[in-house]
Formats: C-alpha cells, structure tokens, sequence
C-alpha cells in the first residue's frame, strides 16, 4: 500500500460540495495559500469560488484528477457514495496515494465500507466529520473529529489546520463518524432541555431572556444554551444547520445503537421530537426552531 507525501500549501487540493459550510471551508483554503479546485451540484456557488482564486473541476472526477487531498462536505450518505463512486466520481480521476478526507456527517459503517474501496484503488479515506456551525467555517474554528489511519491523518495536517482549530483523532475508519453521531445526540439532548425549560418559563409568564442570563451563570451554561437558546428567543432561525439534517444526523446515532446493542432512549426520543419539527413545516428552519414545537405543544401564544 502506499503511503501519502506530507502535505504543504503546494499540494493541489480539490473541495466537493460548496454548502453553507463547503464553501467557507474552500475559501479557507484558498486564504492558507493552496491552490483550489471545485465542484459543486449547482453553478453559483462555483462562480462565486472561481471569483475568489479557485479552479472549476467540472465534476468530481474532475476535481480529483487536478488533486492529491480532495475534500467532501454533502449532506448524505448516498451522496458521498454518488460523489465518489458515481459516473463521473472521485475514482475515475483519483490519483495514486491520494487523499480523500470526507467532512460530510454520514453511516460508520458505510464510511468504512468506502474507505476500504478507496483503499483498493491505491488511496486513502480519511472520515472527518465537523461541528462548529457556520461561524466556525467561516472564522476556520472548526472541530474536526478524525478517523482514518494516523500516519495519513499526520501526513494531511496542513490542511486540517487550514479549515479548523480542534484536531482530534478518534481511531479506525468510521470513528470520526461514531464521534459526530455522540455530538450531535449531545446538541439534540441540550437542544430539548433548553427549549423544555424556555417553554416552562413563558408558560409561567416569566421572561426567558432572564432565565437565560440566570442559566448561563450556572452549571447549566453550554454552547447550545448560549448561540442557540438565543437564536430561539430572538426568532432568528434561518439556518444555520436545518432541522431536517439534524434528524438525519439524529437517525444515524440511533442507527449505530441499534446495530450495536447500545440503550440510547435520549437519542429515540430525540429521533421522535425532530420527526415531529420537521412534520410540522419546520424542516428547513434552523434546528434551534425545536423550541416553537415546545411551545405548541405547552399551549404557550406567540
């Protein structure tokens, strides 16, 4: 097997999925001195990061043929599969002893089903899912949880620290992704506790902007309390990171429990309270938006 050749700001790099978070992430790269080719499902986004220094790739076999580290940030497992092993995919034009880091949040297992056809071709998957939201994108802030093998992950450093700030690397193929599916049954949990306890408060007719400055001085202080507890009384909910991929990301947790054997009645209930968000015309609003169905559901008037 090949090894990869550490990484510098020479290396070519190629980001798939220009989102809300892919494209800060690319412009990130662009800013660190790489050179950066793209690809992105729809036109504009590509346009605005040509603008910015970037190359258009056409496609992802595109992308991966101008590229040693190509990186993937889309929203679903079937799309990482399409991504790199559709018609025009990543494996058409991959390189040998390339690197494929995939930031999307996706099944464990899957990625390391990916990782092992990657590996046949003579490359490398390394799974890399993030948190921090849009800001850390933006800002280059972002948690990368890391699974992979550690001399490639060693090796892609450079990259690494061009979009993030928290490195951390969890094990084998698949535990970046067990890793993202704990943060986010954690984001759900808090989520729901905050906006059980910002229901009670209004139902009470008391003010939850008090209740929250009053929290935030206390153990109960988090980051979701902090950013989203506010997003949610200010009635800022555009996303952000939308409900309906909070439930995805919530079914894939649940998922690596059951097949596991693991009790995860926090995760279940999670899993039912974003089913019920989203059927409630809420799928597109930011995840924070649990808060309204609290509301609904206490009878509290808007």
């Amino acid at each position: 097997m090949t090894t990869a050749a550490t990484v510098t700001t020479n290396t070519p790099v190629g980001f798939i999925g220009l989102g809300i978070m892919g494209a800060a992430m690319a412009k990130n790269l662009l800013k660190a001195g790489f050179t950066v080719t793209v690809h992105n499902r729809s036109r504009g986004k590509v346009d605005e990061l040509v603008a910015a220094g970037a190359v258009d790739g056409g496609s992802p076999a595109g992308v991966a043929r101008a590229a040693d580290v190509v990186l993937i940030c889309v929203p679903d497992t079937p799309d990482v599969e399409k991504v790199l092993f559709g018609d025009d995919g990543v494996v058409h034009g991959l390189r040998k002893s390339a690197v494929v880091i995939d930031c999307s949040t996706i099944s464990a297992n899957a990625t390391v089903d990916f990782a092992q056809r990657i590996q046949a071709r003579g490359a490398h998957l390394i799974d890399s899912p993030i948190s921090g939201g849009p800001k850390g994108a933006i800002d280059g802030t972002l948690s990368c949880m890391i699974g992979g093998d550690a001399a490639i992950v060693e090796s892609c450093m450079p990259v690494f620290k061009a979009v993030g700030k928290t490195f951390t690397h969890i094990g084998a193929s698949g535990a970046g992704q067990l890793c993202k599916s704990c943060n986010q049954l954690v984001n759900t949990a808090t989520m729901m506790g905050v906006a059980e306890a910002f229901a009670l408060a209004k139902k009470m007719n008391i003010d939850p902007y008090k209740v929250r400055d009053a929290l935030m001085g206390g153990t109960a202080k988090s980051f979701v309390l902090e950013n989203h507890g506010k997003r949610l009384l200010d009635g800022t909910l555009a996303p952000g990171f939308r409900s309906n991929l909070m439930l995805k990301d919530i079914k894939l947790a649940l998922g690596s429990g059951v097949a596991c054997g693991s009790y995860m009645p926090v995760t279940a209930l999670g899993a039912q309270m974003l089913s019920a968000l989203c059927a409630t015309g809420r799928a597109e609003l930011d995840n924070a938006s649990m808060g309204l169905l609290f509301e609904d559901l206490s009878g509290v008037k808007r």
